[in-house]
């Protein structure tokens, strides 16, 4: 029986003796095939010219059952071996096909954004993000899918259906694929490799995004507002943010979300999980990416720099949002006083302004407070511990920011200007304080008495004279106050200090 030969020398060629010797035409004799005899005579009246043939090895066959039996067997088999991995093929095709992730080979060019595949199949299924086509459709919800297999995939999110199952940790996933790629976490095997950085990747798909970092391309643009992204599940992602949609809904609180990552990092916040720890200091963290970016607080990266100023930040987001000081843009504005911000973090943190909401509460003393780094400041106050020195005097703080600002007292550098009159500040805070000396604004009001502050720190301290609270207590002889700085000062009254000087005398 003739085999199909292709030049390739990476095709190790078949031999398909273990098949069956198949009825071909004009064979008179008894054959083993099952009722091949009642078959002969029921196509004798065929005429040559409408065989059956194998598209795999060209073999003819009169009648299609034949054929199916054929195929069948060439399926348990996989006669097609490649000679660089191993790996088995049912026809020579897909071998061809399969060599082309050792060569590195893509025929086949999008004329949209010149990015190339391996197959036709591929390059058709992708030209699908640029048409926006998606032909297959969920009949449980109705959202639809550029692929079968993406369909597949989604239906099990409605079905709860994850068959393939970690023999090291038991956790389960819809795909072999997904579990190939998890079981990798184990073994820290990282198979794909950057050639112009070396890092390495678990997936192909995740070194071709990479890689995208270096080439600075962005394939996958947003029709609505333009902004191009490095994948095309971060483009789906976006879209969301222009119609609104938040699918993924958190089953605790009902809070929603654009992307699946998102709900899943934030149900950490009900389980309290923190699976990412640091090695350095034993930190925990809810997502990976802020593992990452806290590293750099101990080897003192900071990759992302402004070219505006030259000043440097630990992530994307920190330069992004420290750019539009310089631009002046704050895009992120509160639906009850009009402020606006430059960042979504800092509205949330300051619509709690307005609530009262203040989630984060000492254990020790029971203060409650708006972010967790305050509360993480706050509660140094009780161990004493000042991790952050300055290099210049050796004097301690509570917080990085502290120390920040402090360092600008050695170098005189006060980079915030108010437009108004022209003075400099040390921070933007200060500098925004200030701006309400011009402005006359007072947006913090009190709900008990209606009076109005600048800061919603004079606001807290005036809310204890409703309440009657003073949290902040003298440890030497027990006395309460309602502010910390009133604190601070009563504190010298005990150690003696007097740290402010005339120049003068």
């Amino acid at each position: 029986m003739e085999t199909i030969r292709t030049e390739s020398p990476y095709i190790a060629y078949p031999d398909l003796s273990f098949l069956p010797s198949a009825p071909k035409v004009g064979d008179s004799e008894a054959h083993p095939w099952p009722h091949a005899n009642v078959v002969l005579s029921c196509t004798q009246s065929i005429s040559g010219d409408r065989l059956y043939k194998c598209s795999r090895c060209g073999e003819n066959f009169i009648h299609s059952g034949h054929l199916k039996i054929h195929q069948q067997s060439l399926r348990e088999k996989r006669p097609y071996k490649c000679v660089e991995c191993g790996k088995s093929f049912t026809g020579s095709g897909s071998l061809q096909i399969h060599h082309r992730s050792h060569t590195g080979e893509r025929p086949y060019k999008c004329a949209e954004c010149g990015k190339s595949f391996a197959t036709l199949a591929y390059l058709q299924i992708h030209y699908r993000y640029h048409t926006g086509e998606r032909p297959y459709e969920c009949v449980q919800c109705g959202k639809s899918f550029t692929t079968s297999g993406e369909l597949q995939r989604h239906q099990q999110s409605h079905t709860g259906e994850k068959p393939y199952k970690c023999a090291e940790c038991g956790k389960r996933f819809t795909t072999t694929f997904y579990l190939q790629v998890h079981h990798r976490s184990h073994t820290g095997e990282k198979p794909y490799k950057c050639a112009e950085c070396g890092k390495s990747f678990t997936t192909s798909c995740y070194l071709q995004v990479h890689h995208r970092s270096h080439t600075g391309e962005r394939p996958y643009k947003c029709a609505e507002c333009g902004k191009s992204f490095l994948t095309s599940s971060n483009l789906q992602v976006h879209h969301r943010s222009h119609t609104g949609e938040k699918p993924y809904k958190c089953a605790e609180c009902g809070k929603s979300f654009r992307a699946s990552g998102s709900l899943k990092i934030h149900h950490r916040s009900h389980t309290g999980e923190r699976p990412y720890k640091c090695a350095e200091c034993g930190k925990s963290f809810i997502a990976s990416g802020s593992l990452k970016i806290h590293h750099r607080s101990h080897t003192g990266e900071r990759p992302y720099k402004c070219a505006e100023c030259g000043k440097s930040f630990l992530s994307s987001s920190k330069l992004q949002g420290h750019h539009r000081s310089h631009t002046g843009e704050k895009p992120y504005k509160c639906a009850e006083c009009g402020k606006s911000f430059r960042a979504t973090g800092s509205l949330k943190i300051h619509h709690r302004s307005h609530t009262g909401e203040r989630p984060y509460k000492c254990a020790e003393c029971g203060k409650s407070f708006l972010t967790s780094s305050n509360l993480q400041g706050h509660h140094r106050s009780h161990t004493g511990e000042r991790p952050h020195k300055c290099v210049q005097c050796g004097k301690c703080f509570t917080t990085l920011h502290y120390l920040q600002i402090h360092r600008q007292s050695h170098t005189g550098e006060k980079p915030y200007k108010c437009a108004e009159c022209g003075k400099h500040f040390t921070t933007s805070a200060y500098l925004q304080r200030h701006r309400q000396s011009h402005t006359g604004e007072k947006p913090y009001k009190c709900v008990q008495c209606g009076k109005r502050f600048t800061t919603s720190a004079n606001l807290q301290t005036h809310q204890g004279s409703h309440t009657g609270e003073k949290p902040y207590k003298c440890a030497e002889c027990g006395k309460c106050f309602t502010r910390a700085d009133r604190l601070q000062r009563h504190q010298r009254s005990h150690s003696g200090k007097r740290p402010h000087k005339c120049v003068e005398c």
